[in-house]
């Protein structure tokens, strides 16, 4: 069987945008790369059940967000760019029942919405500015870096700059409302959050700190509740490292984060109730930076993007153990920082 995998990049050496690859499970080793759309640094990006890709986007001075339509012939129309001047978002995600887009600006401290119409296009719904700071010499000002829908559709953003979590209610037009706020220890830097299949906890992952926070989340109130904090590197390793990605198996047994500069994934069992994490294993990924990574959608597999070194790295899966066993480390794609599968 071959499984597509869509990958977002950096286009500052080698990469003209946004690739795809494909797994093939049998032989279980990546292959075909192709590029599918040329785009500047489409460095996160969704796609929608309409099988339209929303990328983040650059032109010129100007960043945003862009949308891509696949035709029957497997190739991509463009159908629209939404921006503004300055740096584009880092992160964007679909919301399927509300037909909205969501963006996240690192540079800007900024939480967009966009409404789907009719053609898969894009239009501005609201925009939110995030205020504060903190104690890191990367906390001088806000960063958000992600917004995506919690269990029961609200939306979370996770702000590196001024170490706080937000929660907005959203209207059917996209119009965001907060509703509860989290405040993470200073000098953490929450950069992405992934929630257990019990919707009732969620794992906030500091990029500054290198630690994974244990959230209890209350669907009344949307407020978030710290119930634990465990480091993602050995306590051996003291020289720089900062978090990047985290992802969490179908049925909430195991925990995944990577770090980049000690270069490996960190695999955690999780409790019954998802409220305890427990090592058990450290991998390195064989590359530099692991910007990203991500199970298949069959959970036999994980596959990481290394930015620094343009490589992919696979691993198998064991879904009993929830440990790595290190398949394919030198297949080629430049600057790739996104990977979503199709």
């Amino acid at each position: 069987m071959l499984q597509k995998i869509i990958l977002g990049s950096y286009t500052k050496r080698d990469s003209k945008g946004i690739y795809s690859v494909e797994l093939d499970t049998e032989k279980k080793e990546l292959t075909h790369l192709i590029s599918i759309i040329e785009e500047d640094n489409p460095t996160f990006l969704d796609k929608s059940n309409q099988h339209v890709i929303y990328s983040v986007s650059k032109d010129g001075s100007l960043g945003g967000v862009a949308s891509y339509k696949k035709e029957t012939d497997g190739r991509f129309t463009f159908l629209n760019r939404i921006t503004e001047e300055g740096a584009p978002p880092c992160y964007v995600a679909v919301d399927e029942e509300r037909q909205l887009v969501y963006g996240a600006n690192y540079h800007k401290g900024v939480i967009t919405s966009y409404q789907i119409k009719s053609d898969g296009s894009l239009s501005l719904s609201d925009r939110i500015e995030h205020k504060g700071s903190g104690p890191h010499e990367n906390q001088t000002s806000p960063h958000a870096h992600y917004s995506d829908l919690t269990p029961d559709n609200r939306l979370v953003a996770c702000d590196l700059g001024n170490d706080t979590v937000y929660t907005y209610d959203v209207s059917t037009e996209g119009k965001l409302t907060e509703v509860a706020q989290f405040s993470a220890e200073p000098g953490v830097g929450p950069r992405h959050m992934v929630f257990h299949p019990n919707n009732q906890v969620a794992y906030l992952f500091g990029e500054l700190s290198s630690e994974v926070i244990v959230l209890s989340y209350s669907p009344e109130t949307g407020a978030f509740t710290q119930q634990q904090v465990i480091s993602t590197l050995p306590d051996s390793y003291s020289e720089f490292n900062g978090g990047a990605a985290i992802r969490i198996s179908k049925d909430g047994k195991f925990l995944y984060a990577s770090n980049r500069g000690h270069n490996s994934l960190v695999v955690y069992n999780v409790s019954e109730d998802g409220l305890t994490l427990s090592l058990i294993q450290h991998i390195s990924v064989e590359g530099d930076f692991p910007r990203d990574f991500d199970i298949t959608p069959d959970q036999q597999f994980v596959c990481v993007a290394n930015q620094n070194t343009d490589n992919l790295t696979l691993f198998e899966r064991d879904d009993i153990s929830g440990k790595l066993t290190l398949l394919q480390k030198d297949f080629y794609a430049p600057e790739i920082v996104c990977i979503t599968f199709n």
